[in-house]
């Protein structure tokens, strides 16, 4: 099948991304676009939490990178991902943004950046997906084994 037949996949929140409050804006493999409030990923010293800020961005990215993989039937996997935190926030919302390096067959690599409402950069990161065929739904599944009959070989 040609890869314009394939329709791009839509962002389907998760548990995390509910908790966290992420809220999505925009949806491309180019481009992709939410927020979260830093009201509820807080950590102790009443400052936006970095791992909160990691889940969303990395979870902003391998969005973008699994849009652009089912363009071609296909799906994505993060297999790197790194970041640097540039200053805190206390209240108000992030904005992240993904935006596209590259698009491969094989590979896809996204910048995104974290933003306060001055639209101060928080954080930036990189994140790069590896493309992969779709999983087969029933390779998780073990073949149904005759207990007898295995104690037989």
């Amino acid at each position: 099948m040609s890869d314009h037949l394939h329709q791009p996949w839509k962002i389907v929140l998760g548990e995390l991304d509910i908790k966290m409050g992420v809220h999505i804006v925009e949806e491309s493999a180019e481009r992709v676009v939410a927020t979260m409030p830093v009201e509820g990923n807080r950590q102790s010293f009443g400052l936006l939490h970095g791992g909160a800020s990691l889940a969303v961005g990395e979870a902003v990215g391998s969005w973008a990178a699994v849009i652009h993989a089912s363009t071609m039937g296909k799906t994505a996997v993060g297999v790197d991902v790194s970041a640097t935190h540039h200053k805190s926030a206390r209240a108000g919302l992030i904005t992240i943004t993904a935006t596209a390096i590259q698009l491969g067959r094989t590979m896809a690599s996204h910048e995104v950046l974290l933003t306060n409402d001055a639209g101060e950069r928080v954080c930036t990161m990189r994140i790069t997906n590896l493309i992969l065929d779709k999983p087969n739904p029933k390779a998780h599944l073990a073949p149904v084994v005759d207990p007898v009959e295995a104690l037989d070989d």
